[in-house]
C-alpha cells in the first residue's frame, strides 16, 4: 500500500471519490490540481491540507492564490503546475483523474520518477501507450488501473502467466441509447447523453459512454495495459453492469470480478494494492439484481465504437487523433454548437485529413493530438 498520495484532477468525478477513499484509508494526500473549479478546490485544500494546490488556467490559479493567503499551501498553474503535482514531494502515488491527453506529460514525469500510477485517464494509453508502457518498464513504475474494466481485467489476472490468457471480455452497459439507431439519436441532447443508468461521471466520459467511443478507448487501453492484440480483446454488452469485465484462460476458465457499480473499490484498490482493505463500495445484492444477460454489440449503429477498434488495429498516431479529434468534438457537443451524430462525423473527418504516422515519439504524438484538435474547431467556427 502506498503512503501519500498526489491527485490530478480532484474535483473531477474520480478525483472526489479519490479523496475519499483516501480519507477513507487515513491516507495523506501531497498535491490537488483542478482545471478551474477553484471553489471546490479550496475546500479540499483547507481540509487536506497538502503542500500544493494547482489550477490549470492561470486566471483562475490567481484567485485561489488570492484565496489561500492565510494557508502555507503553495498555489502553482498551467502545465508546469500539473508536473509539480505529478513530482511533489512525499507522495509515492499519483492517481491521474484529469480527463483527455493533458495527464500525458505529468503520468511520464510521475514515471520518470519511479511513482505508482494509479490510471484514470485512459488517453493517456490510448495516445501513448506504447511509449507509456516501454517507459514504465525502464523506470521501474506500477501502472494500476482505475477504470472499472481495466481494474476488473487487473484483479482477474492476478498470479496468472501471460501466456495463459486467451482473451479479454471487456464488458459495456450499452450506455444510455443501447438499442437505439443512428436516426433515433440524432435528436439527443447533451441532457439526455449524459444520464448514464448505471454510472454517475462527469460530462464528457458520460458522452462517450452514450457513443460507445469510451469502450473504444478502453479498447485500446486494454491493448497497452495488458499487452494483448486486438483479437484478443471482445466487446459484450452487459446493462446490468455487475460484472466489469473478464479472462478468458488458455484451458477454457472464464475468471469474472463483480461488485456494484461504484468506483470506490477500484480506486481503493489502486492504493492498496496489492492489500484489499474495507471499502465504502455497496454490497453487491444478488437477488435484487435477479439476473444477468449479455448481448453482442450493433456495430452497424455504434460508428464510434468501429472507429476506435479500427484505430487500433492501424496504430500509430491514429488513436491519438482518434481522442483529441473526440475531445473536441464532444465539448462542441456539450456546448449545443453541434449535434449528437456529428461527434462520429468529426473524428471520422479528421482521422481521414491528418496523416497518421506509426511512431510513438512523444513529439509526434502531440503535434497529431493538436492537429486533430484544430481541425475540429475550425470545422465549427
Amino acid at each position: 500500500m502506498v503512503t501519500a498520495i498526489s491527485v490530478l484532477g480532484s474535483t473531477g468525478s474520480i478525483g472526489r471519490q479519490t479523496v475519499s477513499a483516501a480519507e477513507h484509508l487515513g491516507l495523506p494526500v501531497r498535491a490537488i490540481t483542478a482545471n478551474r473549479n477553484t471553489r471546490l478546490l479550496e475546500e479540499q485544500a483547507r481540509r487536506l491540507r497538502p503542500a500544493l494546490a494547482a489550477v490549470y488556467d492561470e486566471q483562475a490559479a490567481a484567485q485561489l492564490r488570492i484565496a489561500l493567503a492565510d494557508t502555507d499551501i503553495r498555489v502553482a498553474s498551467g502545465m508546469e503546475g500539473l508536473l509539480e503535482a505529478a513530482l511533489v514531494a512525499g507522495a509515492d502515488c499519483v492517481v491521474t483523474g484529469v480527463s483527455g491527453s493533458v495527464g500525458l506529460r505529468p503520468t511520464l514525469a510521475a514515471i520518470d520518477a519511479g511513482r505508482r500510477i494509479a490510471l484514470a485517464n485512459k488517453e493517456t494509453l490510448v495516445c501513448a501507450g506504447t511509449l507509456v508502457m516501454a517507459r514504465a518498464r525502464e523506470r521501474g513504475a506500477e501502472i494500476i488501473p482505475v477504470d472499472s474494466e481495466h481494474s476488473a481485467i487487473f484483479q482477474c489476472l492476478a498470479g496468472r502467466q501471460p501466456g495463459e490468457l486467451r482473451r479479454i471480455l471487456l464488458t459495456a452497459s450499452g450506455g444510455p441509447f443501447r438499442g437505439w439507431t443512428r436516426a433515433q439519436t440524432a435528436s439527443v441532447t447533451p441532457e439526455q447523453a449524459v444520464r448514464h443508468p448505471n454510472w454517475s461521471m462527469g460530462a464528457k466520459i458520460s458522452v462517450d459512454s452514450a457513443t460507445m467511443m469510451n469502450k473504444g478507448l478502453e479498447f485500446i487501453e486494454a491493448m497497452h495495459l495488458f499487452a494483448v492484440q486486438p483479437e484478443q480483446i471482445h466487446v459484450l454488452i452487459h446493462p446490468q453492469s455487475a460484472i466489469h469485465s473478464m479472462v478468458e484462460l488458455c484451458d477454457g476458465a472464464v475468471i469474472a470480478q463483480l461488485a456494484s457499480p461504484s468506483m470506490d473499490l477500484p480506486i481503493q484498490y489502486a492504493l492498496t494494492w496489492p492489500e484489499r482493505r474495507p471499502s465504502q463500495t455497496p454490497t453487491l445484492d444478488f437477488a435484487a439484481l435477479g439476473g444477468m444477460t449479455f448481448f453482442e454489440p450493433e456495430l452497424s449503429e455504434l460508428p464510434c465504437l468501429c472507429l476506435a477498434m479500427d484505430c487500433a488495429r492501424r496504430g500509430g498516431t491514429a488513436p491519438a487523433i482518434l481522442s483529441a479529434a473526440n475531445e473536441a468534438a464532444v465539448a462542441l457537443f456539450l456546448q449545443r454548437k453541434i449535434g449528437y451524430n456529428e461527434i462520429y462525423d468529426c473524428v471520422a473527418d479528421a482521422l481521414s485529413r491528418i496523416e497518421i504516422n506509426q511512431t510513438s515519439a512523444l513529439e509526434d504524438i502531440l503535434l497529431a493530438d493538436s492537429a486533430a484538435r484544430k481541425l475540429v474547431m475550425e470545422r465549427y467556427t
